[in-house]
């Protein structure tokens, strides 16, 4: 089986740690990872724009199907051990509606959270006006 590709922000503390607490629980070869900023991803994912890869996560499915946001959220849970059945959960009727607005808050503000709650790596140093370094 072909593995899901998830895009995230590369520069973004908060976004590699996802992807590091995803990696640790998902099924061996289930997801793939690559960062917006990786220059593979547009001849992997060529239906990702760069503005829509910057704004939310991306789920790229084997048929080229794209989950962004908080609908990938579904789709990567249920490959995850220990936390399939939340991913069950969000396919409930009205979920996802209330989580929207929750993800796409957290997802514009991703750099000055991660100043506020993300361990950094030695070097990176997060602000709303500057990103990352």
């Amino acid at each position: 089986m072909e593995p899901m590709l998830l895009l995230y922000d590369g520069e973004c503390p908060m976004c590699r740690r996802a992807r590091d607490w995803i990696a640790a629980r998902c099924d061996a070869g289930a997801i793939d990872f690559m960062a917006c900023q990786d220059e593979a991803r547009l001849s992997r994912a060529p239906q990702v724009s760069d503005a829509a890869c910057m704004e939310a996560m991306q789920l790229v499915m084997p048929d080229g199907h794209v989950y962004d946001g908080e609908r990938a959220v579904p789709h990567i849970l249920a490959h995850t051990r220990g936390y399939h059945w939340l991913g069950t959960l969000m396919r409930l009727p009205g979920v996802l509606l209330l989580a929207r607005p929750v993800y796409r808050l957290i997802a514009r503000n991703r750099l000055a959270l991660s100043g506020l709650f993300v361990r950094h790596e030695d070097g990176d140093r997060c602000s709303v006006e500057k990103g990352c370094n």
